[in-house]
């Protein structure tokens, strides 16, 4: 029997309720109609036109995002804009989308937890704890056994996320302790990393004075691009789903995003 678009919808908040998502956001189901069969899900990082077109292609009437399409609310809703050309484009062809965002990045389990299991951390504990929920927050604090250097940190990196390339600010033969994590955008949590005794710090989209400022107070600072600390995450996190949502429907076509990429390019 063909799981409805709710189904879904509660099966993903069962696993990263929407209370966990930081008040910025926009999380859950942004445009479709709860009623409506799933026919076939893409998984895909961004909601983009690629995707959009991906999806039509491939008759999938469900997109499952990890960024919110609405993630901004849109003052007009025209073709005159890409968030309008993809609105008009979704609902004109019938696809639903659901986004599971900052909540997926908190919860235990999620994509936080990820990205430490994928660099072979075992142990860790969380860095902005949310209230009332035991276990999830954003970011994570890893403390090693043995000291590392900055240069084997970056290797591991490149080998466990296939990252094409990053950006290290740091003495490469310095050696780390204790690793602060935090996957898509971590730079608000770098003080707090800082308090608990972090001398490196891995995450993305980070800018010229953040890391001037910290690099400067003797932290290093891996950014591996929003791009590498989230989309291998999001399909691993939907590695381990895939079963129970086959269980439900041994019908449903499921697709992973051939068009969901790093946006920069090495020249």
């Amino acid at each position: 029997m063909a799981i409805k678009v709710k189904k879904f919808a509660e099966y993903i908040e069962e696993i990263a309720p929407i209370e966990l998502k930081e008040s910025y956001d926009n999380v859950g189901l942004a445009i479709g109609n709860k009623e409506d069969s799933i026919e076939g899900i893409l998984v895909a990082l961004d909601v983009t036109l690629e995707v959009i077109e991906e999806a039509k292609g491939k008759g999938a009437n469900l997109i499952f995002s990890h960024h919110p399409l609405l993630f901004r609310k849109p003052e007009t809703i025209t073709t005159d804009t890409l968030q309008g050309k993809k609105i008009i484009e979704l609902i004109r062809n019938n696809i639903n989308v659901y986004s599971a965002h900052t909540n997926l990045d908190s919860v235990e389990g999620g994509l936080n937890d990820i990205i430490v299991n994928i660099l072979g951390y075992e142990d860790s504990a969380i860095i902005e704890g949310k209230n009332g929920y035991e276990g999830c927050g954003i970011g994570r604090i890893v403390e090693l056994q043995d000291k590392i250097t900055l240069k084997e940190v970056c290797r591991n990196i490149r080998m466990k996320l296939q990252t094409p390339f990053l950006r290290v600010a740091g003495d490469m033969y310095s050696t780390v302790s204790k690793i602060a994590i935090i996957n898509g955008s971590g730079q608000d949590y770098f003080e707090e990393a800082k308090k608990l005794g972090a001398d490196l710090i891995i995450t993305g989209d980070t800018s010229y004075h953040y890391v001037s400022d910290y690099k400067e107070m003797g932290m290093s600072i891996i950014d591996i691009t929003h791009f590498s600390c989230e989309w291998p995450l999001f399909k691993k996190f939907f590695e381990g789903i895939e079963k129970n949502l086959k269980e439900m429907d041994s019908d449903l076509k499921i697709y992973i995003s051939e068009k969901s990429r790093e946006p920069y390019s090495v020249y």
